[in-house]
């Protein structure tokens, strides 16, 4: 059975521009369109009244997702569209849905300003658990965002796509993390930037005699690794322009520096065998609060 690309809705804006972005993935990658809404049980005594009678709110339910499939099929006519409502536990149901497909998109909601964005409870706990590649789509995005200006500096979806991003500890450069990065870049014809970052020089601090020769020495030779990480990627995927920045600083911000012009970003996280629970690192949950453009991530091993 074919994977599809799910997108997990509700009413809000960010539901909307997740599911036009998933419509527009999954016509990148030929792949059919699952549109899902998951409404949680009702306790019984709340299930009786009349605002939440259960075949009520089904009839909502079912209307908004085929209103939400009409749509696509007439913005993007050729595509496969399927609905599914489900009843249960938000983040178990999506996070069992992520595993039947190539990829599961939500949507967060914009604070604007240095608020950065918020990403939900649910959202969180898909990202922290799921196996399969989650991707956080931020509300009002539109398929011109992704582009660069046409000639007459106006936003396009005619434009040739911006770059991919990729967030990569070279200590951890997980092939599944690489694959997704370089494939995403190739579907969009868009150079592939990757970001890795390494500590500033203890002695900086101090700013002692030779500081400025070894910082260029830790610079090369963290560029080197870097090259060298990536180098059978490039040969993999020869049509990719792979532009590499090796940054000084904290992974975290120099990723987010980085990332303000990416039509996509991806970042990993390490699947835990931990008995006391799933969780992501620091870099991609800064990278899900302040970045604007759409996050891909990647669960490895």
């Amino acid at each position: 059975m074919s994977r599809t690309v799910t997108v997990g809705v509700d009413d809000s804006p960010e539901s909307r521009a997740a599911a036009e972005w998933a419509a527009r993935e999954a016509l990148l990658r030929g792949l059919p369109l699952k549109i899902m809404y998951i409404s949680e049980p009702a306790p019984r005594f709340v299930a009786r009244t009349p605002l939440l009678d259960p075949d009520t709110y089904r009839r909502w339910a079912e209307q908004l997702t085929r209103e939400a499939a009409d749509g696509i099929r007439l913005r993007h006519p050729g595509i496969e569209v399927t609905t599914e409502q489900l009843t249960g536990t938000p983040a178990d149901l999506l996070c069992e849905a992520a595993g039947f497909a190539e990829l599961l998109v939500l949507g967060s909601r914009a604070l604007g300003g240095l608020e950065g964005f918020m990403v939900g409870s649910v959202s969180l706990g898909v990202v922290a658990r799921a196996e399969r590649p989650v991707v956080l789509v931020r509300a009002g995005e539109q398929a011109a965002d992704e582009h660069k200006m046409d000639p007459a500096g106006v936003p396009s979806a005619a434009a040739p796509f911006r770059p991919v991003v990729l967030g990569l500890d070279i200590d951890q450069a997980d092939d599944t993390l690489l694959e997704f990065a370089f494939d995403a870049a190739a579907r969009r014809k868009a150079p592939l930037r990757v970001v890795h970052a390494w500590p500033e020089p203890p002695t900086s601090f101090y700013r002692f005699a030779g500081d400025a020769e070894l910082y260029e020495t830790l610079e090369r030779g963290q560029a080197t690794l870097l090259s060298k990480v990536l180098h059978p990627w490039v040969q993999k995927f020869p049509d990719v322009e792979v532009i590499e920045a090796s940054r000084c600083g904290s992974a975290a911000q120099v990723l987010v520096n980085d990332s303000r012009d990416a039509s996509l970003v991806v970042v990993g996280r390490r699947i835990s065998t931990r008995s006391f629970g799933a969780r992501i690192g620091h870099v991609t949950h800064s990278a899900l609060h302040h970045i604007a453009a759409p996050v891909a991530v990647v669960a490895h091993g």
